[in-house]
This record gives structure tokens, C-alpha cells and sequence, in this order.
């Protein structure tokens, strides 16, 4: 089984189509298929459902975006504090959809990332069981990769803050408070 990766998918330049009124407009999730979604864990196994559950977030009316978040958070931040393989890999997408307007769960995503920043639990567990830290699939740097990936896109927290719908910007500014500790 290969590690999920570290490199950021989603900060590459985006994929623009032009629409028959001329105006060019981003696609979203170009990078999806370049994450080896199969090879890498979430809670219930194989990673291989992101993907979808990512698309319904971005593409879906309001209830099933909000139902992908939900299925999403249980897979890759599980109980709201435990991260997988697979989050550090998930992050990345995670913010580009916090910052298109069309998405409806735009304030869930942004609390999703503060989870997964505020995650500690592998840690808190190795430090009283060091023996954690030998196993071949270490969970403490998946948990710490995770935490590396949200931080990696803290640059975009400013634009996130002057949204004028005030659950994303509160939702932002207890991020920015997260990252900042």
C-alpha cells in the first residue's frame, strides 16, 4: 500500500473552458484523477469513493452537497478529530471548493478544515502508546500531513474572510484563529 501523497493537486492552474457567451470559467477538481484514490485508506477502506463524494459537494443542489460533506467527514475526519491516509490527499480539493461561490456547504467545508488542523488524537495516542509509531502505516503522519496540507493554503483564509455570507466568514475566522496557534 503507497502512502497518500503530500504534493498539493489542486494548486495547479485550473482547467478554463469558454462558455457560448464568450466568458471563460474554471473548472473545478481537474486533479482528482491524478490522487491515487484506490491505493490510499479512509475510515471505511479504500479511498476510491472521494472522488464522488468530492464532485457531489462541488456539483450537487444543496442536499446533496450537504450529504456528501457529511459522508466525507465521516471518511476522512471521523468523530470530527480522527484523520486517515486519506485526508492529507482530500485537503487540497477541499479548499478550491471552499472558494467557488456555486457551492452550497461552502461554511461545513471550512469547519471540516479546522478538524482536520485541530486533529491531535493519533499524537495524543502515540505519546501514550509509543509503540504506534513503529507500525508499517503510521497514522501520526498521515495526522500530521493532514494538518501540513491545511496549513499549505493559508494564504487563501484572507480572501475566505471578506465572503459577505457571514457563516463562512466566522466559519474562516475561527480557521485562521486555528492555524494561527
Amino acid at each position: 500500500m503507497r502512502s497518500a501523497s503530500t504534493e498539493q493537486p489542486s494548486s495547479e492552474r485550473p482547467v478554463r473552458h469558454t462558455s457560448p457567451t464568450g466568458m471563460a470559467r474554471t473548472t473545478p477538481l481537474t486533479s482528482l484523477s491524478r490522487v491515487p484514490w484506490r491505493d490510499i485508506q479512509d475510515s471505511t477502506g479504500s479511498a476510491a469513493a472521494i472522488p464522488l463524494l468530492l464532485n457531489g459537494i462541488a456539483w450537487g443542489d444543496a442536499e446533496t452537497a450537504r450529504s456528501a460533506l457529511e459522508d466525507l467527514r465521516k471518511r476522512i475526519c471521523q468523530y470530527g478529530f480522527v484523520v486517515e491516509q486519506a485526508t492529507a490527499a482530500t485537503v487540497p480539493f477541499l479548499w478550491e471548493l471552499a472558494q467557488l461561490p456555486h457551492v452550497t456547504c461552502r461554511a461545513g467545508i471550512i469547519q471540516l478544515l479546522k478538524a482536520i488542523a485541530d486533529a491531535r488524537q493519533w499524537e495524543s495516542t502515540a505519546a501514550a502508546y509509543p509503540k504506534l509509531l513503529n507500525h508499517r502505516e503510521n497514522p501520526v503522519v498521515w495526522e500530521r500531513a493532514a494538518r501540513q496540507a491545511v496549513r499549505a493554503r493559508r494564504g487563501d483564509l484572507s480572501r475566505l474572510m471578506d465572503d459577505q455570507d457571514t457563516k463562512i466568514a466566522r466559519a474562516t475566522t475561527e480557521l485562521a484563529r486555528a492555524l494561527a496557534e
